[in-house]
């Protein structure tokens, strides 16, 4: 989602758009991590996912930005998920996944969100979301994902876009009955109004399966941004909770 993003720039600054599991890791790897402004930030989430048909489900998304202690950012919007191709290779320890779409080669996600501020003078947002994010399992269980995403934005009435490709790796691990599914992430972010990538993220953490409808992830998340008259960065935690039927 997007989390509190920089004034506009004054200037519009060109630059070469990378595209692709290798663009997002060469990005986020080589942004620079000087910033003038810093923040420190958590994020809870809830996810609620219900299950429609075998290649279908429903999903609704709530979270908020809590910054020193005082919400400042709310975003919540319905999505529709279809699937396309179950994966063939599938490892034992992925049984306990309870998210589905894990299991499957495509998933195509349709949605909406509202974006709206806690007070200031920042403007609601209105944004419609199309992603696509295709799968692969490699060797001693580990899973790749790779999303791309298309925010299309009305900011203040003013429409914008914003691409974001997200690579994942992961797998399941299994100690007795505790089950995590530890995870890293590449992101990057190219935004319309900059004309240049202007934030990358990179991602760890890992989810835990509490029931067979309930599941609980944590991550922390460092980002850089560079689309307004400064650099900035934040640091975030993130705490999930997913819910399944």
């Amino acid at each position: 989602m997007a989390r509190l993003d920089p004034e506009l720039a004054e200037e519009r600054v060109m630059a070469p758009t990378l595209r692709g599991p290798v663009g997002t890791l060469l990005l986020v790897l080589s942004f620079g991590t000087g910033a003038l402004a810093q923040s420190k930030q958590v994020w809870p989430e809830s996810s609620t996912f219900v299950k429609l048909t075998d290649n279908t489900r429903f999903y609704f998304l709530m979270t908020t930005v809590k910054e020193e202690r005082e919400s400042t950012e709310g975003e919540v919007g319905p999505n529709f998920d279809f699937y396309l191709k179950p994966l063939r290779k599938v490892n034992r320890l992925a049984l306990f996944r309870l998210d589905e779409s894990k299991a499957r080669f495509l998933m195509i996600r349709v949605g909406y969100r509202y974006v709206f501020p806690y007070g200031g003078d920042s403007s609601d947002e209105h944004r419609g979301v199309v992603e696509a994010t295709a799968r692969y399992p490699l060797t001693h269980g580990v899973l790749v994902s790779d999303r791309n995403r298309m925010d299309l934005r009305s900011i203040g009435g003013a429409f914008s876009w914003r691409y974001r490709n997200r690579l994942t790796v992961e797998r399941n691990f299994s100690i007795r009955r505790f089950k995590f599914t530890p995870y890293c992430r590449g992101e990057i972010y190219y935004d319309s109004r900059h004309d240049k990538v202007s934030r990358t993220a990179l991602i760890g953490g890992s989810s835990f399966p509490i029931t067979r409808h309930f599941e609980f992830e944590s991550y922390f998340e460092h980002q850089n941004d560079s689309g307004g008259s400064s650099n900035r960065t934040v640091n975030a935690l993130g705490m999930v909770a997913n819910l399944y039927f």
